[in-house]
């Protein structure tokens, strides 16, 4: 942006936080949007006809115009492996203890894998071993964070649509790759939003829901089309959330178990509250706390091992706190954070502190605040963390002279970038 808006005789101070910003939804001031319109060659009619995003040429993203066929699924997943790096930044390398455990899933595996890469079959084994691997990089997630593992997730993408273009399969291998194409894509996308690459995240959700239609994994897709809902809320557009989480819904499969039809309801709780639709949102809110008491843990899904009752309390406590129950979000959210994995503490630190905030207690709400800080010091690289932590620092505002808020805030100011 910045050598091309030389050229134009513009001058820009673009950088990677602005870029980022954008993302979010700020949208550029006109010069910027003259500049990038030009270097994407965008006619400025076209730029002064609509209103920002709408002229960027997203509908170009193979994942949205190729054809709802196996071939279209294909020609998406493989312009997901050639571009999905245009957006990557310096993320730290995997070392230690998670190293061993990614490389003891794949240390029977180089040898067979090359010789697929070039025309020979493609076994059960081959398949089983990149779903463990998958597996173990999903458990790792958990722990360290999205920012630290998206390289390797990527990487994996990149050999299961190698292993379909070029390998022999049957038909029953066949299925299971595109299976496994949805998982690795979603996995992707969800470390990809977990870095703060939100709009890339997106499109690997896409890839993830063309591969599920193509494996036949109706469930699967609904999940997906929940999850997506995540990203279009936080960009402010909370009614395409309601709508995307109704269509999962409407659409899932009717053999959906209890514990599925739990996380598609407390996704329509949430969507709701964002929405300002309290009322709805309580009732959806009780019919997927209904769900959970009936669920058994032999008919979870692998894809939804990690759904527990911490992300039930997470929910349940921010559509509360949404809707003035500050009380019951509080405790609700306590709960969460005490029984989550590592990377989710440190992003619910924040909505604890929040509710703290809310119900008088700057103390308590400091000391969740604290807490989150304390765990991406240690070990968890998330910039969703952090972005949460940088928005109840803004909530401070009004106790900005006190000793322990400008301790905290020089605190935040200090942490290292995921």
């Amino acid at each position: 942006m910045q050598e091309h808006g030389k050229s134009l005789g513009v001058p820009l101070a673009t950088n990677r936080t602005t870029v980022w910003k954008w993302e979010q939804g700020q949208e550029p001031d006109a010069d910027a949007q003259r500049v990038l319109a030009n270097l994407l060659h965008v006619p400025y009619e076209q730029v002064r006809a609509e209103v920002w995003p709408r002229w960027l040429p997203v509908w170009e993203v193979t994942g949205l115009t190729a054809p709802w066929t196996e071939a279209g699924t294909f020609e998406a997943l493989n312009e997901l492996v050639g571009s999905g790096r245009t957006d990557r930044r310096a993320f730290l390398t995997i070392t230690g203890a998670a190293l061993t455990g990614l490389a003891a899933s794949w240390a029977d595996a180089p040898a067979a894998f090359a010789s697929a890469l070039n025309g020979d079959r493609v076994t059960d084994t081959m398949v089983s071993t990149i779903e463990q691997r998958v597996s173990t990089l999903r458990a790792l997630d958990d722990q360290l964070g999205g920012a630290r593992l998206l390289e390797q997730a990527r990487g994996d993408l990149a050999l299961v649509t190698g292993l379909l273009s070029t390998g022999r399969y049957s038909d029953r291998i066949r299925v299971r790759l595109y299976a496994l194409a949805a998982r690795v894509s979603h996995l992707t996308g969800w470390m990809a939003y977990d870095a703060g690459l939100r709009s890339v995240g997106q499109r690997y959700y896409v890839g993830a829901l063309r591969s599920a239609r193509t494996a036949g994994d109706d469930a699967f897709g609904a999940f997906i089309l929940a999850e997506m809902g995540v990203h279009v809320s936080e960009a402010g557009r909370t009614a395409e959330r309601v709508a995307l989480i109704s269509t999962a819904i409407d659409n899932a499969p009717h053999s959906l178990s209890p514990h599925t039809q739990s996380f598609l309801h407390l996704h329509k709780a949430e969507a709701l509250s964002r929405d300002g639709d309290h009322g709805r949102a309580g009732t959806a809110l009780n019919h997927a706390a209904s769900l959970w008491e009936r669920h058994t843990t032999e008919e979870n899904p692998d894809w939804l091992d990690w759904f527990n009752e911490a992300q039930l309390k997470s929910t349940e406590g921010k559509v509360l706190l949404r809707s003035g129950h500050v009380e019951r979000a509080t405790g609700s959210l306590e709960l969460s954070v005490a029984s989550a994995a590592p990377r989710d503490r440190a992003v619910r630190s924040s909505r604890l502190a929040e509710a703290r905030l809310a119900g008088g207690d700057l103390d308590g709400a400091l000391d969740a605040a604290h807490y989150g800080a304390a765990l991406l010091e240690d070990s968890v690289g998330s910039v969703r963390a952090l972005d949460r932590l940088k928005e109840f620092s803004g909530r401070l505002e009004a106790h900005k002279s006190i000793s322990s808020v400008r301790e905290f805030r020089e605190r935040l100011r200090a942490l290292p970038p995921p």
